[in-house]
């Protein structure tokens, strides 16, 4: 998927994966990484998400990738900060207290520039990509994270009725991307209100990735 397809999406304020409100999964769910308070969260692809402002209000830093400086502009905004912007390689990098966004390709954002991160918050990055791209993504993500802990959100509904993004994404995809390097536990599972977009029957599942203390593990079941 070409980066015009997303700008193109912003400048014409087609951003109906923008949630005005935190995500549900990540309230009931983010303590399960264990964080203290303080720890530095990425969140890969992360747009003008809420989720952001609810990691800031609870304590956490947040680092962040996004395409669109216009969705960054928009973030800092409405959080109320000014960025300092420096030129980090072919990115733009926007900072403010307790908070880093690198804008840019997601594939030019290095272990060096992003420095350590605690975990990662995966709701809109894994499913936005296109199936040829998100072994790719799944395997940089981890690189330059050290293959921290995660909360990851994914989709599953018949694309055949309606095509991504988001696109589905299965439990075998993620044991297939991830099950070599974390240990898999589906932590919640629930129906979309109304369905994607309002046209096709769809579960949202998180899931959450711990490293593994030995080669492909297999998913857990949920509690």
């Amino acid at each position: 998927m070409e980066a015009s397809f997303w700008h193109r999406k912003w400048e014409r304020g087609e951003i109906n994966f923008h949630e005005s409100e935190a995500n549900p999964l990540l309230t009931t769910h983010f303590e399960k990484l264990n964080l203290a308070k303080g720890s530095r969260v990425f969140l890969p692809l992360c747009g003008k998400t809420r989720d952001i402002a609810w990691l800031l209000a609870n304590g956490y830093r947040v680092a962040g990738a996004e395409l669109s400086a216009q969705a960054i502009n928009d973030l800092f905004k409405e959080l109320g900060r000014e960025p300092a912007i420096s030129t980090v390689g072919k990115l733009s990098r926007y900072s403010a207290d307790d908070i880093d966004i690198w804008v840019g390709d997601i594939f030019e954002v290095s272990a060096e520039y992003l420095g350590p991160v605690n975990a990662i918050y995966d709701r809109a990055a894994l499913v936005a990509l296109p199936a040829g791209t998100r072994q790719q993504y799944a395997s940089h993500l981890m690189q330059i994270s050290g293959t921290v802990p995660q909360l990851l959100i994914t989709y599953e509904y018949d694309q055949s009725v309606i095509d991504g993004p988001p696109f589905s994404v299965n439990e075998d995809e993620v044991e297939r991307h991830y099950g070599a390097a974390y240990q898999l536990q589906s932590l919640e599972t629930k129906q979309i209100a109304g369905g994607l977009k309002g046209k096709v029957a769809s579960t949202e599942t998180a899931w959450l990735l711990q490293k593994a203390n030995r080669q492909n593990v297999k998913a857990q079941p949920t509690a």
